[in-house]
């Protein structure tokens, strides 16, 4: 009987590791590892992981490759990166489900986890927005428009449109800045300024503008940036 590959005890050590105490005990390079083992069924894994993390530098950044880098790396075929891109995916949709079920949003921290997987992995600048009730429950959660990696087209009037679709009583605006800095430009400030004024004869609050970097966010409302003290 011959002997099976070295790896098939590796693959079978990092499922049990996980299996007794998650992730936590795992290092970056052996996430990615134990990962890889449900796209390549019958090669060592490690080396491709490492070449990941040689590439990209830490787990987030691999999750972060566009398409064309990841297929780039040395072991990695088309169901690799697959499965990476649905990790990415998965993790996007699971946060906005978070958001939709909890009960009340009052403060941009509790929307920092959702915000930056909303735009994990986006090259492209990208609009969401948060609709909520007059209890400021979620409604739904929309991604209005996404551009190049400059600059998102956004009317506001068709933001009205929605929120009156939604019979939203507030919305919160979520956007990136692939750039990685996500501090407002001049025309961010001025979107939001102009769609507050739209906004508000209809009795529709504008609750925040959340910017997302790399790892960083910026709340326009934290900082007073624009809305007033007596804002809600």
């Amino acid at each position: 009987m011959s002997q099976k590959p070295s790896f098939f005890g590796h693959r079978k050590r990092l499922r049990q590791k996980f299996l007794k105490s998650g992730f936590d005990s795992f290092l970056p390079h052996e996430i990615l590892e134990l990962l890889l083992t449900y796209a390549i069924p019958r090669k060592d894994t490690k080396k491709p992981a490492w070449n990941l993390m040689k590439k990209f530098g830490t787990l987030t950044d691999v999750l972060d490759a566009a398409e064309e880098d990841l297929q780039k790396i040395e072991g990695l075929g088309p169901s690799s990166v697959l499965l990476i891109k649905l990790i990415r995916d998965i993790i996007r949709a699971y946060a906005i489900e978070q958001v939709k079920r909890k009960a009340e949003i009052n403060t941009p921290e509790n929307l920092v986890d959702f915000c930056k997987a909303s735009m994990h992995g986006s090259k492209e600048e990208a609009f969401d927005i948060i609709y909520l009730s007059i209890r400021n429950t979620v409604i739904a959660v929309e991604r209005l428009c996404h551009g190049t990696l400059d600059k998102a087209v956004i009317n506001p009037r068709k933001i009205l449109e929605k929120a009156f679709e939604h019979k939203a009583a507030g919305l919160i605006f979520v956007h990136n800045h692939p750039s990685g800095d996500p501090k407002p430009s001049s025309e961010d400030t001025y979107l939001t300024e102009t769609i507050i004024n739209l906004a508000a004869p209809f009795n529709i609050s504008i609750l925040d503008h959340i910017i997302v970097g790399r790892g960083q966010f910026y709340s326009i409302k934290s900082e007073n940036l624009i809305f007033g003290s007596g804002d809600k």
